[in-house]
């Protein structure tokens, strides 16, 4: 059994679309708070600002760290960690503030392209050991008409996603093409988290759920 550290409905829908039903402990991480400690902390130490992917794999780790102080070894074998940004232009963005924010997002991503980010942090609750890595791709936007985009603001979507899209939803269709893996843009890794499993000892096969038990036929009828 694994429990992730996440509210993400996406992150959820994709572990128990690969057969995994995880527990679900949402952290209390502030993450402006955790992000300000990284680069305040990197520019005490005379070092360049954090990378997107050192960005997200901070948030990540805090948001296990904070969740593994409340899980007893009993109810969870790893407790999974993520965190998701968007690298366009020269920006790393997270999830827009509101609609305006979520407009000029658009704005920038029409017709480009964009690397998103998520971080992934696993921490064994037996002994604290943990694993990390980070699953980057390349997104190809779509040009969408400025009617498109303001239905697409007015659904509500944009507003809680990394970079003002989703793959697995209503902006589906504003994308016209993705190198790496999807999974990473919903916001887990499957191919990624399998192999950090397997660094803590958890065979990924063993964490699908049985299939349902189904009503033996009556031959006589």
């Amino acid at each position: 059994m694994i429990l992730l550290a996440s509210k993400s409905s996406g992150r959820l829908a994709t572990l128990r679309a690969a057969g995994v039903e995880p527990l679900v402990r949402v952290s209390r991480v502030d993450e402006e708070t955790v992000l300000g400690e990284l680069i305040r902390g990197r520019r005490d130490a005379g070092l360049p600002a954090p990378s997107a992917a050192e960005q997200v794999q901070a948030l990540a780790r805090a948001k296990a760290l904070d969740v593994m102080t409340s899980t007893d070894p009993q109810e969870a074998e790893v407790v999974v960690g993520c965190d998701s940004m968007l690298e366009i232009a020269g920006q790393v963005v997270g999830k827009p503030a509101d609609a305006a924010q979520a407009r000029e997002r658009w704005r920038m991503m029409s017709g480009g392209t964009g690397t998103l980010h998520t971080g992934h942090f696993l921490v064994r609750t037996a002994d604290g050991t943990t694993a990390e890595g980070v699953s980057s791709a390349t997104i190809r936007f779509g040009s969408p008409s400025p009617a498109e985009v303001e239905a697409y603001i007015a659904s509500g979507e944009p507003l809680w996603c990394a970079g003002a899209f989703t793959i697995d939803g209503l902006g589906g269709a504003f994308i016209e093409g993705i190198d790496g893996d999807p999974h990473g843009v919903v916001g887990i890794s499957l191919p990624l988290l399998r192999r950090l499993l397997a660094a803590l000892g958890v065979v990924w096969t063993d964490l699908w759920a049985p299939p349902p038990a189904t009503k033996p036929v009556d031959d006589a009828h």
